[in-house]
């Protein structure tokens, strides 16, 4: 159950993350995030913590 949760978290996380990153780069509009150098540097930041935690809970319910 752990490693569902873990994997649904990181799911989430990665996708805000990715999220933020667009908004940063200027790509998604209508949000004070937009075009801000802060947002493109720490989005992909985010996303990668997401797409770690995916890792973490796929290789602990493999086990």
């Amino acid at each position: 159950m752990r490693s569902v949760v873990l994997v649904v978290l990181g799911v989430l996380v990665a996708l805000a993350g990715g999220l933020f990153a667009l908004q940063g780069f200027g790509f998604v509009g209508g949000s004070p995030m937009s075009g801000t150098t802060t947002w493109s540097i720490a989005g992909p930041v985010i996303a990668a913590l997401g797409i770690g935690l995916i890792y973490v809970g796929w290789r602990s319910g493999r086990s």
